[in-house]
């Protein structure tokens, strides 16, 4: 009797043991086929090339290809959707942005929920946004700006998409230095530049990776950078916060896969992640497009996108901003 007792709960133990181990299994082997990297704007902008770049680091370490999947429309929602909805084995992640955390309050119906449905994996990178003038306007400074956006209400037009990152940077300004200015909607960021090189709007808060050349070329006038600190590609633009301290509107990337992926790959791929940011490489080419290197953890990044989400979700609301 005790033989037979000793023999079944050594079964059970081992029964009990079968699923977590073959589930390391199954992680060592990840990935035996290609990986989709699902991106919800169009190719050739920075979220895509910063995803392309992870990408192609990626395949060389693991040895399957990443390929990136441009899924364009409704603010990032339609490939955010198409991920949330998709296998939970690894193979389909987001290419998650700053914009996730935006549309949580932006958007007053959405068929997920953005914390809940989809596991932070890690960060790739942050992104600063600059305050843009076109070089003929009268003020040379970010104080100038502030001096004359309060002398001049409602005459300041912001070129921007309706909600995106440079939309709520703008609206964050707004609040913080007690401005006014009207928010002029653009489809794209290459319109929106285009008509405030042509002087047909006068304030824009595009992506460093978008502008970075027209600054340098003089076709655009950089007031100050969004982050907290300045940037190392335009050393001699103040940050707004030098001035407002607490303004922060930085945009990020970073990785996320459907909620219940297994943790052994969630792991193995931010361990990957991590270490290709490492590589000179790509933090050069990175360099070049105004990215800066950003590594997390998982639970770091988890609590980061919870931070985002009720920062902006503040922003949203005061600014009165709503998308149907």
């Amino acid at each position: 009797m005790k033989f037979h007792r000793r023999s079944f709960l050594h079964l059970a133990v081992g029964a009990t043991a079968l699923p977590s181990a073959s589930h390391i299994a199954w992680a060592q082997a990840y990935p035996s086929r290609p990986v989709r990297i699902v991106v919800g704007f169009a190719a050739g902008g920075g979220v895509d090339i910063a995803a392309r770049l992870i990408g192609q680091s990626l395949s060389e370490r693991l040895g399957q290809q990443f390929v990136v999947e441009n899924r364009t429309g409704a603010g990032s929602n339609i490939a955010t959707e198409a991920v949330v909805n998709a296998a939970p084995d690894g193979y389909t992640v987001l290419l998650a942005t700053t914009t996730n955390a935006i549309n949580a309050t932006l958007y007053a119906k959405l068929n997920y929920d953005f914390i809940r449905d989809i596991a932070p994996i890690a960060t790739i990178g942050r992104v600063a946004y600059v305050v843009a003038v076109h070089p003929a306007f009268p003020a040379k400074t970010l104080l100038e700006f502030i001096a004359y956006a309060k002398a001049n209400p409602g005459k300041v037009n912001l070129a921007a998409l309706t909600g995106a990152t440079d939309h709520m940077a703008g609206e964050l300004l707004k609040i913080m230095a007690g401005i006014d200015f009207v928010h002029v909607p653009y489809r794209g960021v290459a319109p929106a530049l285009t008509d405030l090189m042509a002087g047909q709007v006068q304030l824009g808060f595009p992506a460093m990776t978008a502008s970075l050349e027209y600054f340098r070329a003089g076709r655009l006038r950089a007031l100050a950078v969004t982050t907290t600190t300045r940037s190392q590609l335009l050393p001699d633009v103040p940050a707004v916060a030098e001035f407002f301290p607490g303004y922060e509107a930085s945009g990020w990337y970073g990785v996320g896969v459907p909620k219940k992926t297994p943790t052994e790959i969630v792991e193995k791929l931010n361990g990957e992640i991590n270490a290709a940011l490492t590589a000179p490489r790509l933090r050069a080419r990175f360099a070049d497009l105004g990215v800066e290197p950003m590594s997390m953890t998982p639970a770091e990044f988890e609590k980061f996108i919870a931070v985002e989400t009720e920062k902006w979700g503040k922003v949203v609301k005061l600014a009165g901003i709503k998308v149907d």
